[in-house]
């Protein structure tokens, strides 16, 4: 029971790391008329789960987790250095280091430090031209990006890897659909029929990222690149991305 609830916790979409602050290039799509309804909006969703989140964020995931569970913390820093390589858009990749810092600050206060580490690991931020210690944070040092932390913690939390990439997949297709609403905008009530929707998906997405292949990371839908590049230069911007 400790484990769903901090699977709860950890996956909630309204956890206070500013994810309702990103539409991974939804707004773009939105004023340029591509998406603007309930149809376009489920089939961004989808498309963005199958692509841009199981082949890259939910992969990640998947390999941090089972990094931290046997204390390889260099493989851990290996991926989070592969997170940045492959995210090729500036404000998805800044959005990616901001979403997993602040989650490390939620839940580093909260997780075992693993064994065979040293009991003072802690986690540091660049403030200005000052490394700014984080004290009493379990954290692999330069650990920075959202789908590394997130498997990190999951695993460090005890929570079993099916379970969290079902609440990493839910996490994303309910922040996606919570953008869609505001943007398009479409009903609530539609809002939810997307997401009992896309239930069979997600399920059949988490069996696929039990064992990722690593060398498919970072294959993607360029036009979602596109888009998120596009982003930057709009008129007028309600997202960070």
């Amino acid at each position: 029971m400790s484990a769903l609830l901090r699977l709860l916790q950890l996956s909630d979409p309204a956890l206070p790391i500013g994810g309702y602050a990103h539409s991974a290039g939804l707004e773009t799509y939105v004023q340029s008329g591509v998406v603007h309804d309930r149809a376009g909006a489920e089939d961004f969703v989808r498309s963005m789960l199958r692509m841009g989140i199981h082949y890259t964020d939910a992969a990640l995931a998947a390999l941090a987790y089972k990094a931290a569970e046997t204390g390889d913390t260099d493989e851990v820093k290996r991926l989070d250095q592969l997170c940045e390589a492959v995210k090729l858009p500036r404000e998805i990749r800044e959005a990616s280091r901001k979403l997993g810092v602040r989650l490390m600050k939620v839940f580093g206060g909260q997780m075992e430090v693993p064994l065979g580490q040293e009991k003072a690991i802690v986690g540091q931020e660049k403030v200005g031209d000052q490394e700014k210690v984080i004290a009493g944070q379990v954290k692999v040092v330069g650990l920075r990006h959202y789908s590394v932390v997130f498997g990190y913690c999951a695993a460090m939390l005890g929570i079993g890897l099916r379970e969290a990439l079902t609440g990493y997949y839910y996490n994303a297709a309910a922040g996606m659909v919570t953008n869609c609403v505001k943007l398009i905008p479409i009903g609530q009530q539609d809002g939810q029929a997307i997401l009992f929707g896309l239930q069979p998906l997600i399920m059949e997405l988490v069996e696929k990222s039990l064992e990722p292949e690593r060398e498919l990371i970072g294959m993607c839908s360029t036009g979602f690149d596109i888009s998120s590049m596009q982003h930057e230069q709009l008129y007028s911007r309600l997202y960070m991305s």
